[in-house]
């Protein structure tokens, strides 16, 4: 039996998946992945922990694979914009590696922000925007306040990169330094055009290129390791959006897909064609060797199950992530909610705004808080779909995946919100089923070892009449705008 391995390297949690030739998940493993918050607005992981979660969900994968089971090629997708720093001496890391979600690169965003002509700049060279969320921030900041990594600096020895790139140097015991071009573009010193490092970039940011690991593309150089007794090919390497987007069918032109997980994501395929509409990011997808760089246009809400999360932790108010859609049910109250946790992603790219509920009164309910902060989920996404359908850009189909879209009221509010269907589909391991369909493609197997990206759950229409909704969302971007206005003279 012929199988393929995806492994998913997430902020919550570390996945590994054996997919055999129709798509069935033969073997399977899931790690949490711990976070730590030293410092307001950072959040940091322990960079040898965040490995082993990886490393012990393959090895258990490993163990419980069928016996006559032959691993064809291996599928690596990892959390976008967290990095590593280490030692390339001796592959020990250089201290903790700050997650996307941390913002400690703000001192050195700021006073950059006020230059709209360098903010847009920014913006042409990278399809991103300059805030604190993306790597090179952060990178500069470890350079100017650690000791350890100014001391590896000085010493030559210092290396630098996403998760992927630690990982395969890791297991390869320091053969393999480099980057896929998906990767390298979230730590906003890579140029989209170019496809490589821009040397305008390093300079703004002072950040030495030497530090930094080749690009290459996202398949067609595999790297082979060995674990638990058998050699292991990792034939691809993406992000784990990307990763998602392809498992739920968005390697198509046109198939628009939703994942809400940690945060919540709208990416957009548009092939080799470069969009850029203001306000959203013009993302890599992924290079190949014949075919070159595809995109996606892409919107980010910064927190979506991380607000969950915050609702259970600090208020008590859900039990679960599972009981988002009985509690939205439960509510029998609109409250205007502006969920700003992380602060505000597309296309407002607003860190100082807070998070706001308006309406409160003496029948609020806690299940009404609940309600308000998954419906302002939808509306930020709204915020990003409207302006890519006003553009004139085609959205054919509409899928969903993650963990809150097991909430049907959000989805079914989500569809009538944007006026669109949407499919949530029955796979929920979207990215690891992306993985495991990238990796077979590169390997050249005839099979795509995921499961139909068309197997669909259940189909969310559109049940509130156009002009409602338009009202709804003046009424929400008002809202927005106000306490956008209020928190700028504060």
């Amino acid at each position: 039996m012929k199988v393929v391995i995806a492994l998913d390297q997430g902020s919550s949690s570390s996945r590994a998946l054996a997919f055999d030739s129709e798509g069935t998940v033969v073997a399977r493993a899931q790690v949490p992945v711990v976070s730590q918050y030293p410092h307001p607005g950072w959040v940091e992981h322990d960079p040898l922990e965040l490995a082993a979660t990886l490393e012990n969900a393959l090895d258990h994968v490993l163990e419980n694979l069928p016996q006559d089971a032959e691993i064809t090629a291996v599928g690596l997708a990892t959390q976008r914009s967290t990095f590593i720093a280490w030692d390339a001496e001796t592959g020990e890391p250089a201290g903790p590696c700050p997650s996307w979600m941390d913002s400690r690169g703000s001192d050195i965003v700021a006073p950059l922000q006020g230059d709209i002509t360098l903010q847009q700049d920014v913006h042409r060279r990278t399809g991103l925007y300059l805030t604190p969320f993306y790597s090179a921030p952060k990178i500069r900041h470890l350079l100017d306040n650690s000791p350890e990594i100014k001391k590896l600096h000085e010493a030559g020895r210092l290396r630098i990169g996403p998760v992927t790139t630690y990982l395969l140097w890791r297991w390869t015991e320091g053969k393999v330094f480099r980057v896929d071009p998906a990767m390298a573009q979230r730590m906003l010193l890579y140029n989209i055009e170019s496809g490589q490092w821009d040397d305008r970039l390093l300079d703004l940011f002072n950040i030495p290129v030497e530090i930094l690991p080749e690009i290459s593309p996202s398949f067609g150089d595999p790297v082979v390791f060995s674990r638990g007794g058998r050699t292991l090919t990792v034939t691809a390497t993406l992000g784990d959006q990307q990763a998602a987007a392809i498992g739920q069918g968005g390697g198509r032109l046109g198939v628009g897909v939703l994942n809400y997980g940690t945060g919540a994501f709208f990416l957009l395929n548009t092939g080799t064609t470069l969009h850029r509409l203001p306000g959203l990011l013009t993302s890599v997808a992924w290079e190949t060797p014949d075919h070159g760089r595809e995109y996606f246009l892409e919107g980010t809400v910064h927190a979506a199950g991380t607000s969950l999360e915050w609702l259970k932790e600090n208020f008590k108010l859900l039990d679960d992530a599972a009981d988002l859609d009985d509690a939205m049910g439960r509510s029998k109250k609109r409250i205007l909610t502006l969920q700003a946790i992380g602060g505000l992603g597309a296309p407002r790219w607003d860190y100082k705004t807070p998070t706001v509920f308006y309406g409160l009164d003496v029948s609020t309910t806690g299940d009404d808080l609940v309600r308000g902060v998954a419906e302002s989920i939808a509306f930020l996404i709204a915020d990003i779909i409207d302006p890519i359908l006003q553009a004139g850009l085609e959205i054919d189909e509409l899928r969903a995946s993650g963990g809150m879209c097991q909430a049907d009221r959000l989805l079914a509010f989500q569809a009538d919100i944007i006026g669109h269907t949407i499919s949530r589909l029955k796979e929920r391991e979207a990215t690891a089923a992306g993985a495991a369909k990238l990796a077979a493609h590169a390997a050249g197997l005839k099979e795509s070892f995921s499961p139909s990206p068309d197997d669909v759950d259940q189909t969310f229409i559109p049940t509130m009449k156009i002009g409602d909704a338009k009202k709804l969302k003046a009424v929400w971007r008002r809202f927005v705008a106000g306490q956008q206005e209020t928190a700028a003279a504060l």
